[in-house]
């Protein structure tokens, strides 16, 4: 997720989500200015689907790296997840019929 405004520094948070392993996500990376650049860059080229949420990275950012995404924000994060969820599905069946990703 990111947020850039003409007043602010950009800010990122990278979430982490397991469901076979954890029953939460977590707080996988976040920064600002270019450390928020370099997380935005880093799944730019992994292929990692990319959210703009400027309230919910706010909240995000204001958490440990490593911890678990309180209970408050599941809401806000079950919709990014879902994101995150059609949006690999929607490259799958881009690869499956041998278009470009």
């Amino acid at each position: 997720m990111a947020k850039k405004s003409a007043t602010k520094r950009q800010l990122a948070v990278a979430l982490r989500y397991h469901e076979d392993k954890e029953a939460t996500p977590r707080v996988l990376a976040k920064g600002q200015g270019q450390v928020a650049e370099r997380i935005i860059d880093l799944a730019k080229k992994n292929g990692i689907p990319i959210r703009d949420d400027p309230d919910l990275v706010e909240s995000l950012a204001l958490l440990d790296v490593g911890s678990l995404i309180p209970t408050e924000l599941y809401p806000a994060v079950a919709e990014v997840l879902a994101f995150v969820y059609r949006q690999n599905l929607r490259r799958g069946e881009e690869k499956a019929s041998g278009g470009t990703a």
